[in-house]
């Protein structure tokens, strides 16, 4: 069974997101080689790898951006 990095309501944050807006993970999708982690931000749902999300702010992307 594969990992599971983020938990359900863990606050997350996009590695390429400029503002570096929290999102809380909402939905996991476990499939044989990767998770599909759910997050969402206000009324906004998207979905993404893990290799997309950090649990930590990225406060170097967010001053240049």
């Amino acid at each position: 069974m594969k990992n599971i990095k983020y938990n359900i309501g863990q606050i997350v944050f996009l590695k390429t997101d400029s503002e570096q807006l929290c999102r809380m993970v909402t939905g996991i999708v476990i499939r044989d080689n990767y998770c599909l982690y759910y997050l969402t931000n206000c009324t906004i749902e998207t979905a993404h790898y893990e290799i997309e999300i950090s649990a930590e702010i990225n406060e170097i992307i967010k001053f240049i951006s």
